[in-house]
């Protein structure tokens, strides 16, 4: 077991100014894998001290020269890879191989794109030839609370910490309690790459702690949130009272059309994506809309890729499943399919209970269910679990409808060889991105999503400009060069 980890603030690892302890659970085991300190108001008031004192010399600081310090943290994962992939993959289950392919990964991808990104900010723009003198200046909103979840871990770290701080923010992060291994490797990468004391801090603590210290706190100018909906709303309630801006991107309820016309391989690849790390993504397909002519064989090969699916530990090498994180969500996905069966939806494959050969661990049988009706509990709540179901469609139209009718709008996926339909469908999907034909979404690509599904933009410029604000000037001379371009 990992020893007690404190926090860090202003530079330096503190301890917390009251011990109380938590036991990181490893999903595979049951076993305990660490102990962290979560913090109280004491240490984020102390970490939100620091940020806003440091706030000021960072926002100055050249541009360059912010990109320079960030760019020195990928050096530090480099030479730290395998044991940030074993960290993620211990704390909250994703099998090794993939938390070496995927899940650590996240972090190089996401910095380089915004490095590329930040190249192309304009500091001080002209408002145009109508108004001479008239200036736009793009600026740093302050100290901002990152909140981020156990599920892609580093994913969401990358997506909020390397922009805020590119941008000129300073930040306080509260990494998921059920995975802060990972996020406290990342401040030491930040140490080690010299960034300056307080710009980048941690306190560890839960939702109804830290977070809501965070959320309510009146020196923090921006929350930005990834979760679930019901902690995205409690979270804009807090930050009402101080004004805060909240950035928030929640859950998602995923509709995949599949027609007639798909390619051969668009059934398999799309169970394979939603099994994707044990089906714990917000983005995930988990509505597989096909079209009635070839329903019967799409479920057929359906069923086929999900027995496929091997079910083992997170320390195994192989191109399995792992488990879900912790015993309340196992317990969350077992009602889901539960109530699957008690609605009348037909159980395909997997089924409630462990899979055969597993008496301890938090794993789930990968579960398709066919036949399902739109409105079914299934098909409209958010499983995040190895759950896909399977809803037939009689044209287009209907298949839209059924897409678009859920709270969610996160992403769509559309499998069709016609493209014509697929550009129509791509406009028509209510969702804040939409997946085609396997095709992933390009490089620096904005993620996030419409409706319940939050409205946060992360990723490229529009993730470094959620952290910025636009000041307009007056009389600016842009003859004359500007210290902060």
């Amino acid at each position: 077991m990992l020893a007690k980890r404190n926090f860090y603030i202003n530079g330096a690892w503190v301890a917390p100014a009251k011990a109380r302890d938590l036991h990181v659970i490893n999903p595979s085991t049951e076993e305990p894998c660490a102990i962290i300190s979560l913090g109280d108001q004491a240490d984020t008031d102390a970490a939100v001290a620091a940020a806003k004192a440091a706030f000021p010399a960072w926002a100055a600081t050249p541009p360059a020269t912010r990109a320079k310090l960030v760019a020195g943290i990928l050096d530090q994962y480099n030479a730290r890879v395998q044991e940030f992939a074993e960290a993620i993959s211990m704390e909250m289950g994703a099998p090794i191989d993939f938390a070496l392919s995927d899940q650590a990964t996240c972090l190089p991808w996401h910095t380089n794109n915004f490095l590329k990104a930040f190249e192309h900010i304009e500091w001080v723009r002209p408002l145009g030839p109508h108004a001479p003198g008239a200036a736009i200046a793009m600026e740093p909103i302050g100290v901002v609370g990152l909140i981020t979840p156990w599920n892609w871990p580093v994913n969401q770290i990358a997506l909020k910490a390397i922009p805020a701080m590119l941008a000129g923010c300073t930040c306080v992060l509260k990494p998921s309690e059920e995975s802060p291994l990972n996020a406290m490797l990342f401040a030491e990468f930040c140490h080690d790459a010299g960034i300056p004391a307080g710009v980048f801090n941690l306190v560890n603590g839960d939702g109804p702690g830290v977070g809501t210290q965070l959320s309510t706190h009146p020196d923090v100018e921006m929350i930005s949130f990834t979760g679930s909906t019901r902690a995205g709303r409690a979270i804009s309630k807090a930050a009402a009272e101080t004004l805060k801006r909240v950035a928030l991107e929640l859950g998602g309820k995923g509709a995949n059309l599949v027609f007639a016309d798909a390619d051969d391989r668009a059934v398999e690849r799309s169970v394979r994506r939603m099994m994707e790390n044990t089906g714990q993504s917000c983005n995930a397909p988990s509505r597989m809309l096909v079209e009635r002519s070839v329903y019967d064989q799409t479920v057929t090969k359906a069923v086929e890729v999900a027995e496929s699916i091997k079910v083992g530990p997170a320390n195994q090498p192989g191109p399995h499943v792992g488990p879900v994180v912790n015993k309340r969500q196992w317990d969350q996905i077992q009602g889901y399919i539960h109530k699957g069966i008690e609605e009348g939806a037909r159980l395909a494959c997997g089924g409630p209970g462990l899979p055969d050969g597993f008496n301890r661990g938090f794993y789930v049988k990968p579960t398709i269910f066919a036949d399902v009706a739109p409105g079914m509990t299934i098909e409209q709540e958010e499983i995040f679990g190895p759950v896909l179901s399977i809803i037939p469609f009689e044209d287009e139209a209907e298949a839209i409808r059924i897409a678009n009718d859920t709270p969610y709008g996160l992403t769509n996926y559309v499998q069709t060889g016609d493209p014509v339909r697929a550009n129509r469908l791509s406009r028509q999907l209510r969702s804040g991105m939409v997946e085609m034909n396997g095709k992933p979404r390009g490089a620096g690509s904005p993620f996030g999503g419409v409706k319940q599904s939050g409205r946060a933009r992360e990723g490229g410029i529009w993730g470094l400009e959620e952290f910025l604000e636009a000041k307009a000037i007056s009389g600016y001379d842009f003859t004359l060069t500007d210290a902060a371009e």
